[in-house]
């Protein structure tokens, strides 16, 4: 999937739209991946001398491939949103920097109307950079 159709999923847009790309998509399970470059906003302040993608992001990106696995299974999905509700057990191993490629892997676990529990890893060429188990909550679009 190319971003023309990550963007007919997830209602995020730049400078936070964090998924370049899905290379993999199942029923339970999706890669996607984001190219971390130097032009990101965040990099002139994280941190001049040394370049790094904020934790906090590389979560953030793991949670939006989850929701375009969710999402991407939802008929109505125009009128849904995934929120965030739960970081559990993440862990950052190594730092991500300008010219990294970003191929997160995120694995459904319990699910109910509402309610899916994922979790996945990040890593670049190979590499754990991260992992975490999130709950995201499935919400009505106003």
């Amino acid at each position: 999937m190319d971003i023309q159709g990550i963007q007919e999923i997830l209602p995020h847009r730049y400078p936070f739209l964090l998924v370049d790309r899905i290379e993999e998509l199942e029923p339970e399970r999706i890669v996607g991946i984001k190219n971390v470059t130097i032009n990101e906003p965040f990099f002139p302040g994280h941190f001049p001398d040394f370049p790094v993608m904020p934790g906090v992001l590389i979560v953030e990106a793991m949670a939006q491939v989850a929701g375009v696995l969710v999402l991407s299974q939802m008929p109505d999905r125009k009128n849904k949103l995934v929120l965030l509700a739960t970081i559990e057990e993440a862990k950052f191993r190594r730092p991500v920097r300008p010219g990294d490629q970003l191929r997160i892997e995120m694995k459904m676990g319990k699910r109910k109307a509402t309610i899916a529990k994922m979790s996945g890893i990040a890593t670049v060429d190979g590499i754990v950079v991260a992992e975490a188990t999130m709950l995201c909550k499935l919400a009505d679009r106003e």
